[in-house]
C-alpha cells in the first residue's frame, strides 16, 4: 500500500500562523495586566482572534498528520478531541498531552468558534498569561514529525 506523505509545506505553513498568533498573545499577556485587559474590548478581540488562529493551526495540523495513518472503514478520527486522542495513540505527542491540554485546547476551540458569546475576557486573560506553553508543545511535536517521520512510520515531501 502506498503511504501519503505529509506536506512539510503545509505544515511549516499552519506552523507559522500559529506562530504569529502565540507572538501576538505572548504580547499581549506580558504587557498588560488582567485588569487592563479585562477593560479593553481591543485587546480581548485581537486575542480571541489569534487564540482562535492558534488553535485552527494545531488541528489542522493534527488532522493532516493523523490522515497519513490507516484507518479502518468509518475508524478515522473526526472530532478535534478524537484528533487529539490519536496524535497521542501514534506517538505524535506524549498521551497525557493528547488527553489533557490538547484535549482541552480542542474544547476550547470549539467554545470560540460555537459559543464565542459566552467566553470571558477574565477566561480569556488566563488563557494567554498560563497556557500559552502548551501551543509550543504542540509545535514541537509537529516539528518531530516532519523532521523524523520514519519515528512515526510515516514519509514526507516538501
Amino acid at each position: 500500500m502506498h503511504k501519503v506523505p505529509l506536506s512539510k509545506v503545509k505544515i511549516e505553513s499552519k506552523l507559522a500562523v500559529m506562530r504569529e498568533a502565540l507572538g501576538a498573545l505572548q504580547n499581549i499577556a506580558t504587557t498588560c495586566t488582567e485588569t487592563e485587559f479585562i477593560g479593553s474590548n481591543e485587546k480581548f478581540a485581537v486575542a480571541e482572534h489569534h487564540l482562535r488562529r492558534a488553535l485552527e493551526a494545531v488541528f489542522d495540523i493534527g488532522g493532516h498528520i493523523i490522515s497519513r495513518f490507516a484507518y479502518g472503514p468509518g475508524k478515522r478520527p473526526k472530532t478535534l478531541r478524537e484528533i487529539a486522542g490519536a496524535l497521542g495513540e501514534k506517538g505524535i505527542v506524549e498521551p497525557s498531552f493528547a488527553d489533557g491540554a490538547l484535549s482541552k485546547m480542542a474544547g476550547y476551540r470549539n467554545r470560540l468558534v460555537h459559543f464565542y458569546d459566552e467566553v470571558t475576557p477574565s477566561e480569556m486573560y488566563a488563557i494567554i498569561s498560563k497556557n500559552l506553553g502548551d501551543l509550543e508543545t504542540f509545535a514541537a511535536a509537529a516539528v518531530a514529525a516532519i523532521d523524523h517521520p520514519e519515528t512515526f512510520d510515516l514519509t514526507v515531501e516538501d
